[in-house]
């Protein structure tokens, strides 16, 4: 068990994380950065719509220079992952596997992992990525298919409004069932035939780069988009919240006030693992308001003087 009480704990590296390190280290607190390594920012093959940098910037890159800022000020980026939070005699207990730490506030950084197409493998997703194949945020990179043959893998309501979106940049677009036939109301299909999208069963599978497409099988036969986006749903990683009690939003998103702060004192949470609007800018803006809250409500505890 560790001795010291840190002021904050930080847990994800990614753009919230990293710009609360940016300003709790300014701040002059004791932090500590905690981080697994599996921010979605990193799968970004190149962000045009971050603002600052015209020409576009790879999310790595994009991490890679917010770490090292981070670092002008102190804050270390420790590769740990966390595997429990609790609260013990008013401070937070941080656990990473065998090793504790202490902390009188925690952010939870820790962002949502998306939900990928069944049966393709980690190699042709990572390249099918890098090369714009295979897109997840039509918010950040929808400009980028415009008028562009594009597949939606998806069904219901979310994968009819994830199409819907999509219509705004293409008119060539599908709609892929990842299960056999489509789960689609009335109401879902009036909207798709009003905007023109068609409509394929599954189930999709045998994935592949073909002649510089996005390739699978469905029920009607082999396929090949310019681009395709898995409208699958994700899996918020709010567990750590969840273990001390605070509440929860719908699919789990961890519910906070205008402040950042969660249900429970002390814990605050920003970025994607909260309910919003899942862009970078976003996260860091929501980031710096729980950074500066958190410096605030210590203030209030004891002085912060040099």
């Amino acid at each position: 068990m560790a001795s010291e009480v840190d002021d904050c704990i930080i847990v994800g590296a990614g753009p919230a994380g990293l710009t609360a390190a940016i300003y709790l280290a300014r701040y002059h607190l004791s932090i500590r950065l905690f981080d697994c390594g599996t921010s979605r920012a990193s799968w970004i093959p190149t962000s045009h719509n971050h603002a600052g940098f015209p020409e576009g910037i790879h999310g790595q890159d994009l991490l890679d220079r917010m770490l090292r800022q981070a670092e002008l000020y102190g804050a270390v980026r420790e590769p740990k992952r966390v595997t429990d939070l609790a609260r013990e005699a008013g401070s937070f207990r941080v656990t990473c596997g065998d090793e504790h730490y202490l902390a009188r506030s925690v952010l939870l950084a820790t962002g949502v992992v998306n939900n990928r197409p069944e049966g393709i493998d980690d190699q042709l997703h990572d390249e099918a990525m890098a090369r714009g194949l295979i897109r997840y945020c039509p918010v950040c990179d929808g400009y980028e298919v415009t008028d562009k043959r594009v597949g939606v893998i998806g069904t219901g309501t979310h994968g009819t409004a994830e199409a819907q979106f999509i219509r705004t940049y293409t008119r060539d677009i599908t709609l892929i069932s990842p299960h056999g036939d489509h789960d689609l109301d009335d109401e879902c299909s009036a909207k798709l035939d009003d905007a023109g999208i068609k409509r394929v069963a599954g189930p999709c599978g045998g994935f592949a780069i073909e002649n510089g497409q996005f390739a699978l099988d469905t029920a009607e036969g082999r396929l090949a988009f310019d681009s395709v986006y898995p409208a699958l749903g994700s899996v918020v990683r709010s567990g750590l919240a969840e273990k001390v009690g605070a509440k929860l939003g719908e699919g789990g998103c961890i519910l906070t006030d205008d402040h950042q702060e969660t249900s429970v004192r002390g814990l605050f949470a920003a970025g994607d693992v909260v309910k919003g609007l899942d862009q970078i800018s976003h996260a860091m803006g929501e980031a710096g308001v729980a950074a500066t809250t958190i410096r605030n409500h210590l203030a209030k505890e004891r002085p912060l003087r040099r």
